[in-house]
């Protein structure tokens, strides 16, 4: 989690910005009075980490100020050029969408001939507003995890049944506060599981990909395989402990045969098919869960 240092508008482009302590941001436009709004890089960001470091390593500490590099949010706890275009951060009522990493200095830039060098163009990103609000110095500043949910069924697939846990997953996770990227489904087979596996985390990048079905004593049930096929590195923690919560709720539990894995920095967890069941384990590992996404994308410390 990071936290907003510093909120700064300019009147003009190419000028520092001032800091002002708290301001309105319009959805689609940008902070309110900024001359940057409205444009297609509506807010900026940048890392309060690289402006220290940037600090210690200059002639004229005394000119490095919030805002002198053009930056609307100066924001703690998060290296922005290390996140794809598409990733989404929220702060109050307010979610913004990362468009641009980086920029090309103008020719003639005052930031530059103040600072000797603006480190706008490469630790800067910027980004346009999905959502509005008001934002304040000391705001805590949020990464909006991503999740896709696969499911695995041959009768949901051949339209012999609704697939209800599916459906329930990603209206759970939404709620939760998750973006949900993508819903699958597959038929019970093996092959085309781990292919989808392999798909959604190498392209796709959620953060965790969740898997409904598939997971018990039925000849058709090949979850665990695919996922532990389509796996770099065993997780059996997460797994573990729902089974041992799922215990508690009903002895059957111990008929499950899911896993959990990682791939690149997706986290692959199977749950099960069962719509209540599913409700059940989400509510247990969704906050503890958490923690391991950002250990994972280097956000916390473990």
């Amino acid at each position: 989690m990071g936290v907003i240092k510093a909120v700064c508008i300019s009147k003009e482009k190419g000028t520092r910005k001032e800091e002002i302590g708290s301001c309105r941001i319009i959805e689609n436009y940008g902070l309110e009075g900024d001359a940057h709004a409205g444009s297609g890089r509506q807010v900026s960001l940048l890392s309060f980490e690289a402006v220290e470091q940037f600090r210690d390593q200059s002639g004229a500490k005394e000119l490095i100020t919030p805002g002198v590099f053009g930056e609307n949010l100066l924001v703690s706890g998060y290296n922005f050029p290390s996140y794809p275009v598409g990733t989404v951060f929220k702060t109050g009522d307010v979610i913004l969408e990362i468009t641009q990493i980086g920029k090309t200095c103008h020719a003639g830039c005052e930031i530059s001939k103040l600072t000797g060098e603006c480190i706008m163009p490469r630790q800067g990103v910027f980004a346009k507003v999905l959502k509005g609000g008001t934002v304040h110095a000391g705001d805590a500043f949020t990464r909006v995890h991503t999740v896709a949910v696969l499911t695995s069924s041959d009768r949901a697939f051949a339209g012999e049944r609704e697939d209800e846990s599916g459906p329930l997953m990603a209206k759970i996770l939404c709620e939760a506060g998750y973006d949900v990227i993508e819903t699958v489904l597959i038929p019970d087979d093996e092959e085309r599981a781990y292919r989808e596996l392999i798909r959604i985390a190498d392209e796709l990048k959620p953060d965790v990909l969740f898997t409904t079905g598939g997971t018990g004593f039925s000849p058709r049930d090949h979850m665990p395989e695919a996922t532990l096929r389509a796996g770099e590195i065993n997780a059996p923690g997460i797994a573990e402990a729902i089974r041992a919560y799922s215990m508690t709720l009903t002895p059957r539990a111990m008929l499950s045969r899911a896993v959990s894995v990682l791939r690149g920095k997706t986290i692959i967890v199977n749950l099960p098919g069962n719509p209540k069941a599913v409700q059940e384990c989400l509510a247990y590992i969704l906050p503890t869960l958490a923690h391991g996404i950002e250990i994972r994308n280097n956000e916390v410390d473990g």
